[in-house]
């Protein structure tokens, strides 16, 4: 079994950075694309940012476009993601996921939680 473990998250005051790991642990994905989502308290899980498998293609959502950096390190079998300028509202616990061929998520790390107080 593939299983990816996100690591980074903590407690940080609005306008701190972070920086999330995701390792894959098993496999390193590497014809893959990859993305990070997450999940407020309350709230739908939504999507946060992807990148192909090559790492020169990236997507991002309008909430973290501009202040969030996905990136890959296929040597080191990671994918990041950069946050800075946090606000409350970046609050979650954030998940690395696997797309497949098929544009399905069907590989999950169980998350890390990111805390940013006011």
């Amino acid at each position: 079994q593939v299983q990816l473990v996100e690591s980074g998250g903590g407690l940080v005051q609005a306008g701190a950075s972070l920086r999330l790991s995701c390792v894959a642990s098993e496999r390193t994905f590497s014809n893959d694309d990859m993305a990070w989502f997450r999940q407020a308290p309350g709230k739908e899980r939504e999507f946060v940012a992807r990148i192909n498998w090559s790492g020169h293609s990236r997507w991002y959502a309008d909430s973290a476009r501009g202040r969030f950096t996905i990136s890959r390190d296929a040597d080191k079998n990671t994918m990041y993601l950069q946050m800075d300028n946090l606000k409350p509202e970046d609050t979650a616990i954030y998940y690395c996921a696997r797309r497949n061929g098929g544009g399905e998520y069907d590989y999950w790390g169980p998350g890390t939680q990111v805390t940013v107080s006011s």
